[in-house]
């Protein structure tokens, strides 16, 4: 299956569409998470409080994208084999036979990834990198496309674990969703209203093969070279911000490229201009940012110092292809 540059907005946007029957007033960030999963590696992580539709929203997605989906339930309890599977001895034939874990599918809904333990958050890191898991010594390939979107609640909550700095990077991106206005709130009333049920009713808009070649178009969107300094000064400016105890990692810059090409491509483009590289800066780098530890109780701090590199860096112009 192939799709050109110039049909990746169209199935884009009638993927958000779609799950806009179900997430009311939220389409620049559904639209942000379009643009990682249209991202080799493009895990999401959606930081928000209870009740903020995270969940729904990644059930929506799979759907509209028409991929298997398996949700994972994460709980101080939860064991790394509760995730990846095992063997389990068939006493009927005399011998071990797999049993795989819901790791084995298209979309993982990882929900509230902070309440387990990191052991078992770390069940995740080799899926999540490699797209691969190993069991009982044998390494098996997951399904294609894999995809994570973790949902966790503030760290300041009681009976969480924060992602360890490692697992955090694999997420190309956070996200917080945030209340509605009260107009969209009204909005989710009615509309629960007329349905008479909570359950929605969405199509698939593509399926996996569909995504894989929405992808591959992607990768021909042309950035500049003066764009990609851009990206590279922006992050080195993580490293050298005062603030900062440790910036950002290549990984988050390569972060910024694929999603500037990506969203280039749902605006129709093919090629990449430096407004794409600022709608997602702090998606991007708000996550990977360790700061001095007299700013751990400052509130928006990160959102403050991500601010101030990017005022800092000068834009470059680029002309149109």
């Amino acid at each position: 299956m192939t799709v050109a540059i110039s049909e990746v907005a169209g199935l884009a946007n009638a993927v958000v569409t779609e799950v806009e029957k179900a997430i009311v007033g939220k389409r620049e960030q559904l639209e942000q998470i379009m643009a990682a999963l249209l991202t080799p590696g493009g895990h999401v992580l959606l930081e928000d409080y209870p009740g903020l539709a995270k969940t729904l929203i990644a059930n929506s997605f799979a759907i509209a994208l028409g991929m298997s989906f398996k949700r994972i339930q994460f709980t101080p309890d939860l064991l790394p084999g509760d995730i990846t599977g095992g063997y389990v001895y068939d006493r009927e034939h005399n011998l071990f036979s797999l049993r795989k874990g819901p790791i084995f599918a298209n979309m993982i809904l990882a929900d509230e990834i902070n309440r387990s333990s990191p052991r078992t958050q770390s069940a995740l890191l080799e899926a999540m990198q490699e797209y691969q898991v190993t069991i009982e010594g044998e390494t098996m390939p997951l399904d294609e496309p894999f995809i994570v979107i973790a949902t966790q609640n503030p760290i300041e909550y009681e009976g969480t674990f924060p992602l360890p700095e490692a697992q955090l990077d694999r997420f190309i991106m956070k996200l917080s969703i945030g209340y509605p206005s009260p107009e969209d709130e009204h909005e989710i009333l009615r509309r629960r209203r007329a349905r008479k049920s909570d359950a929605f009713d969405l199509n698939a808009v593509t399926d996996a093969p569909g995504l894989l070649a929405m992808r591959q178009a992607v990768e021909e969107v042309h950035i500049a070279e003066d764009v990609e300094r851009y990206i590279v000064n922006l992050v080195a400016k993580t490293r050298q911000n005062r603030s900062v105890a440790v910036g950002a990692s290549p990984r988050g810059t390569l972060a910024l490229l694929k999603l500037t090409r990506a969203w280039a491509a749902m605006q129709g483009r093919s090629y990449v201009i430096p407004d794409d590289v600022k709608r997602f800066v702090q998606p991007v780098l708000i996550h990977r940012l360790i700061l001095e530890p007299d700013l751990w109780a400052v509130r928006k701090a990160a959102d403050d110092v991500i601010k101030d590199i990017v005022n800092s860096v000068s834009v470059p112009v680029v002309s149109p292809i």
